[in-house]
């Protein structure tokens, strides 16, 4: 079985993609079994789920980097019982990176443009093993993107997504656009029309990259088992 574990959200149309994405793994893989539990602000809990497990699962973690909902709350579910095991989070992987630069065209920004900086917000962690998860998307990106690429933060990581902002125009940026390095919409994302930015991207889902990366984390946790 695969376990889904996001982060939780009370924006509704946020809840809807993150359910929607673990159907899209099963149209990728039919005949997998998978359910959803979250880390925080909506119910069932990825401890609850796990506990009352009747069969071996991989909890796959539907986040962006691994900070502590992967290193604490996934990890210490899985570690109640002993067939039970945690895939690796959805990030940093080179398929985020291509739908990052198909939100950022969608929305208006030339790649070509050396004037065009792009800021990857992400809603930050003080652990800094998420932080250099969302370093490395940044730099995934930056190979196919010829202005500057940058990384802002929510919360806990430096710099906050204004202050990046403000950094890009004082390099010499003709247009900066804020790139939502995030599922789904929620509360940071609406924080991000504020940050200053000439553009603000939709976040990743719904895109079937992403089931494929999902599926993949799966796989691998199985593999290495």
């Amino acid at each position: 079985m695969l376990v889904a574990c996001a982060h939780g959200t009370r924006n509704p149309t946020g809840r809807r993609l993150v359910a929607e994405l673990a159907l899209a793994a099963r149209r990728l893989r039919p005949g997998l079994t998978t359910t959803a539990a979250f880390v925080d602000v909506q119910p069932p809990t990825v401890v609850d789920v796990v506990a009352g497990l009747d069969r071996p699962a991989v909890v796959v973690p539907v986040l962006l980097s691994g900070g502590y909902h992967v290193h604490v709350d996934i990890a210490g579910a899985v570690g109640q019982r002993a067939d039970a095991v945690a895939a690796r989070p959805l990030g940093p992987d080179p398929r985020l990176a291509e739908v990052l630069r198909a939100r950022l065209v969608e929305a208006g920004a030339d790649p070509a443009d050396p004037g065009t900086a792009v800021v990857v917000a992400a809603a930050g962690s003080s652990d800094p093993r998420a932080t250099a998860d969302v370093e490395a998307t940044a730099a995934m990106l930056q190979v196919s993107w010829a202005g500057p690429v940058t990384t802002g933060y929510g919360s806990a990581a430096r710099p906050p997504v204004p202050d990046a902002v403000a950094a890009a125009r004082a390099a010499g940026a003709t247009r900066v656009v804020v790139a939502a390095y995030l599922l789904a919409p929620g509360h940071f994302r609406d924080k991000l029309d504020a940050a200053g930015a000439d553009l603000v991207t939709a976040p990743l889902l719904p895109d079937d990259r992403i089931a494929a990366v999902l599926v993949d984390r799966y796989d691998a946790a199985l593999a290495g088992r």
